[in-house]
């Protein structure tokens, strides 16, 4: 084992420790006591009721997160990838047409072995809490359709960016930033009206109170309100959910109908103040922007990492690839991820409370934030105790306890 294998295997390593730490922390943290706060919402059997689903999800996380783990270290230390270069390359399709095949072998495969996981997370898990509403028609029509927006959309940009470091030279990490950070910015634009309604239904809110609210607020704020839209997101789940998302004239709100049947006029009002928060505090560019700076920082450094041979001994592989390449820097570049996720967590949830913020000081009560944060907790049998050390690993939004408290004090 070279030095870069050392560096890999100690990050997968490390990065899965911890993750067992602060598991085993969050399970301990959980608590018979049903904190005060919540008691107007919740009774003891529903309380009993989220503190089970949260062991079941972490327990099955932990054999999935084995499973997957165990699954890398025993292709890469068999000569796996060696093995499937040397197998993509017989088909003499070219650098770009044997990247592709040697990428997308890798993703069905992965696919494909994680399939019955999703299959019992879905249909056992999912379903014993209440939440399944996926029909096996559903299930398996999301699947064929993301992959085959895989193959339209990824498999395009996978080969371009095979061709800049291929064919680019000194500058080729410029224009494979470029590229992407157009590509980007043309999906944020398209994704609401093309992509998104592939999957789900959107209908346009219809006229009556909870439209009329929403106008009324949206003007009030002075938001440029193109379009809201419920989804159907009964179709999946039981959960509710609502978010904003793209830019532009093709800026949507949506709520999810599972939403709108369980919250009041005045609650989901709040819930539409809080993402037009993220809006009016520039969460959405600011975010945009880090991922723009952070994909030009990743190129510019995978220019360097592709011209070192260690890196691929590191795999066993007989030949040099920019392909291959990009699968083994962005494991090399892990620990680095791993640290940049945090952060931006950390600054997820500090956005968070600004949404909040920004949301109970123009409603006309903040209470109906804390209202609609102590359902959503319910009806998505949220933890209501996380251990602290687990919210600072894995939460991008604050626990609900920490929101209410942080709104009451405003």
């Amino acid at each position: 084992m070279n030095i870069f294998a050392v560096i890999i295997l100690a990050a997968i390593i490390i990065d899965f420790t911890l993750g067992i730490i602060s598991n085993r922390l969050n399970l301990s943290a959980l608590t018979k006591e049903l904190p005060d706060e919540f008691s107007n919402v919740y009774d003891e059997g529903t309380y009993a009721k989220s503190q089970e689903y949260t062991r079941v999800g972490t327990k099955f996380g932990f054999i999935t997160g084995t499973f997957d783990l165990i699954l890398l270290l025993v292709f890469w230390f068999a000569g796996g990838f060696n093995w499937l270069d040397q197998w993509a390359r017989g088909f003499e399709f070219g650098v770009i047409g044997t990247g592709l095949i040697f990428i997308g072998a890798l993703i069905i495969a992965k696919m494909i072995i994680s399939m019955p996981f999703s299959i019992y997370s879905t249909f056992v898990i999912e379903e014993r809490f209440g939440f399944n509403k996926t029909t096996a028609k559903t299930f398996a029509s999301d699947r064929i359709k993301g992959l085959l927006l895989s193959i339209v959309i990824g498999a395009p940009l996978l080969a371009g960016i095979i061709a800049f470091f291929e064919f680019g030279g000194t500058w080729a990490w410029l224009y494979a930033w470029l590229a992407v950070t157009a590509f980007s910015l043309v999906m944020q634009y398209i994704a609401p009206t093309w992509i998104m309604p592939i999957f789900n239904k959107f209908t346009p809110l219809e006229e009556g109170e909870l439209r009329q609210a929403i106008e009324a607020y949206a003007e009030k704020v002075d938001f440029p309100l193109q379009g809201i839209y419920v989804i159907d997101g009964s179709k999946r789940s039981a959960k509710s959910n609502a978010f904003f998302t793209g830019f532009g004239k093709n800026k949507r709100i949506a709520l999810f109908d599972t939403l709108i049947e369980n919250h009041t006029t005045e609650e989901l009002v709040a819930v539409l103040a809080h993402e037009i928060g993220h809006y009016k505090k520039k969460h959405i560019v600011k975010n945009m922007t880090i991922s723009i700076l952070h994909t030009g920082i990743m190129f510019a450094l995978l220019s360097i990492f592709l011209q070192v041979p260690a890196l691929f001994d590191a795999f066993y592989m007989e030949e040099m690839s920019v392909y291959a390449g990009l699968l083994f820097f962005g494991l090399l570049y892990s620990p680095v991820e791993t640290i940049l996720g945090i952060g931006m967590q950390v600054m997820s949830r500090k956005h968070e409370y600004e949404a909040d913020a920004f949301a109970a000081n123009t409603i006309e009560e903040k209470e109906e934030m804390v209202n609609v944060l102590k359902k959503l907790s319910k009806d998505n049998l949220s933890n209501l105790t996380p251990h602290p050390f687990y919210v600072f690993l894995n939460y991008s939004h604050p626990p609900a306890l920490q929101r209410i408290e942080a709104i009451r004090e405003l």
